[in-house]
């Protein structure tokens, strides 16, 4: 188990680490079906959402895969049941000849872009274009060769862990570090598409901080927000979520996408919810003192005359909180008015034989 405070990395002059907000990534991956407009689109609405960073992949269908036709080249089950690899991929690409138009475009906006290189010439497109990040996939986090030469370029790398043991989250971290990397974040994440939300296990994720001693970050494939939110609540330092203009446009990703609306809400949620993380701590506020008017006190209810007995019937507990503390009423019962009493004054120990 790792011990000390865990380690910020910083991706083009932002700060990650459990000491600042989280860090929210828009992962537009192929929802931009095959059009270079739209992918221009969402780079936009992505950036309108107020993340912190865009992401897109960078692969082609033949880097990814092979054109063959044999049955463990064949999705079963899921989203993208009966399809070939390669046909999934060469429908998702985002292709190398658009990716200076993405990052241009992204400088232009002001928000950071980076992306998932699956292979060489993958790193060295995104390295020709000033990425200041690499994030690997699950799929690709036993891939420690490309770790290597991803952390070669002497960029942080965000690794995603779905699927993989804690041997090979160890392997891929410590690769990434030995090869340059000047930090690493791993991403808890469930490599089911969609995840189901027993299957979250956001848990996992203070428990990786502990043993990895490196910033941990949620890749979540949930659907909503509500996982994302969580992982913020148990120190998630990266949050990572598809995005689509809208589901009903359809794409590869898009039934696990949230629209830019919902994304907005994302983000917010996931910084209000660091925020309100705060400290521990039991000392009033400032932004409480003015309630403390407003606590309950004992006050006179009733006129009382010099030498009466007070009863439950002329002092009680109300607001606001001038008199005496509530749990002093007992101490005062049975004994009796110093002086006139007027009702609605709140009561001490002056006014009191």
């Amino acid at each position: 188990m790792a011990s000390g405070p865990l380690p910020e990395i910083e991706i083009a002059g932002r700060k990650i680490g459990p000491g600042h907000e989280p860090y929210v990534i828009c992962e537009l991956s192929g929802n931009h079906n095959g059009s270079l407009d739209r992918a221009l689109v969402m780079v936009d609405a992505a950036a309108a959402t107020g993340c912190d960073a865009i992401k897109i992949q960078t692969y082609t269908a033949d880097t990814i895969t092979l054109d063959v036709d044999r049955p463990e080249f064949r999705i079963r089950g899921g989203l993208w049941d009966g399809r070939s690899l390669h046909e999934l991929y060469q429908e998702a690409h985002t292709p190398f000849e658009w990716h200076a138009a993405l990052f241009e475009r992204a400088r232009k906006l002001g928000v950071t872009l980076f992306s998932s290189p699956f292979d060489d010439t993958a790193v060295d497109l995104l390295a020709g274009l000033g990425a200041p990040a690499y994030k690997i996939a699950s799929f690709e986090a036993v891939d420690l060769p490309l770790i290597r030469y991803a952390a070669a370029r002497g960029k942080p790398l965000i690794i995603s862990t779905g699927m993989a043991n804690q041997a090979e989250m160890a392997a891929a971290r410590d690769a990434a570090l030995e090869a340059g990397a000047p930090g690493v974040v791993l991403l808890h994440c469930t490599s089911s598409y969609p995840a189901v939300m027993d299957d979250a296990n956001v848990r996992t994720i203070p428990d990786m901080a502990a043993r990895f001693g490196c910033p941990i970050g949620l890749s979540d494939h949930t659907p909503g927000t509500a996982a994302s939110v969580a992982a913020v609540a148990l120190g998630a330092c990266v949050i990572e979520k598809h995005f689509t203009l809208a589901r009903a446009d359809g794409g590869p990703d898009a039934a696990f996408s949230l629209e830019p609306a919902e994304f907005s809400a994302l983000v917010a949620d996931c910084k209000a919810a660091w925020h309100a993380l705060g400290r521990a701590h039991y000392d009033v506020l400032g932004s409480e003192r003015g309630s403390l008017l407003f606590r309950r006190s004992l006050y006179v209810t009733a006129d009382v005359k010099t030498g009466e007995v007070l009863t439950k019937a002329n002092v009680r507990s109300v607001r606001p909180g001038n008199g005496m503390a509530p749990g002093e009423l007992d101490k005062v019962l049975g004994r009796v008015a110093a002086r006139d009493l007027a009702r609605g004054e709140p009561l001490d120990w002056e006014m009191v034989g």
